[in-house]
């Protein structure tokens, strides 16, 4: 808490000596600060390490707020925590901290387009989850794997580096044609993000936890790891089955058909648009689809 409290101070005197003499050179100080801080943050909140973030700078608001009230065992205990803090962000915020550093070496600092398959319109919405739904539903048929991983608030940047990068419309042909076996983007996940399909062959976490079936392969195992650190939903085609199933919240949706598949999509991606129903909603299906952990 000492540390804090110097930083604190030496805050309040920087901004004392910025506001109370001002010059040229500290406006354009701040104007550089500014951009620094937007640069990062912007990139940081397309990452999974968005939610660390929160996290931490709730624990420091629960800190202070701790000691201006006088809750000295909750205070005490959250001293603790931010005094290994340092050595634990470094851990958390490794592979981040290596691809912000690579970037400010090799990238032009562009703004990307960053959507959700639902920001669109209704109608288009409708449509795309008509392709990807006939994509599943074929590929399940001819007992083709597949992976397919939507990107929501949560952004999923370090898996689309990853892969090959693309740039196209989500269509039925385009998918079965990814995922054909014995082509060079088959292995792996596509990532669509907004209504385009931006990679494929992309690299996913497996999940940890032991409680999944052994009859589960791999592209299940990947799905559930990124629904367990990110708000995407993925959907997955068996290849020893055909069977279609669905990740979301760490959480398997299996057995799916066509018509059960399309109410859950639109149920996600089109249901949570109405006011009545939240920004967040959640689509409960009825029948057609077994909700099961592993």
């Amino acid at each position: 808490m000492a540390l804090l409290y110097n930083w604190a101070e030496q805050l309040k005197s920087l901004f004392s000596n910025l506001f109370l003499q001002p010059d040229w050179r500290s406006y354009f100080d701040i104007i550089i600060i500014a951009i620094l801080i937007y640069q990062v943050l912007k990139r940081l909140m397309k990452t999974r390490a968005n939610s660390v973030i929160r996290g931490v700078a709730l624990i420091l608001l629960c800190t202070w707020l701790s000691e201006v009230l006088q809750f000295n065992t909750i205070n005490w205990l959250l001293q603790q925590v931010i005094s290994i803090g340092a050595l634990l962000l470094i851990i958390v915020f490794q592979p981040e901290v290596r691809r912000a550093l690579e970037q400010i070496g090799r990238t032009r600092w562009v703004d990307v387009p960053w959507l959700r398959l639902g920001s669109a319109s209704a109608k288009t919405t409708e449509q795309k989850i008509d392709e990807l739904v006939t994509a599943c539903v074929r590929l399940a048929r001819r007992k083709v794997g597949a992976l397919i991983v939507m990107e929501r608030s949560t952004g999923l940047q370090d898996v689309i580096e990853s892969g090959t990068t693309l740039d196209a419309e989500i269509s039925a042909p385009l998918l079965e044609n990814i995922f054909e076996p014995n082509t060079p983007l088959h292995d792996g996940a596509v990532v669509i993000r907004g209504d385009r399909i931006v990679a494929a062959a992309c690299i996913l976490q497996l999940s940890a936890d032991s409680g999944i079936s052994r009859d589960l392969g791999t592209r299940h195992r990947a799905a559930l790891g990124v629904s367990e650190t990110a708000d995407s939903i993925s959907l997955i085609v068996s290849e020893e089955t055909g069977i279609i199933s669905m990740a979301r919240d760490g959480k398997l949706t299996r057995y799916l058909d066509e018509n059960s598949l399309k109410a859950l999509l639109k149920g996600i991606f089109i249901a949570e648009k109405k006011p009545e129903g939240g920004l967040m909603a959640m689509f409960k299906p009825k029948g057609g689809a077994g909700n099961e952990k592993n």
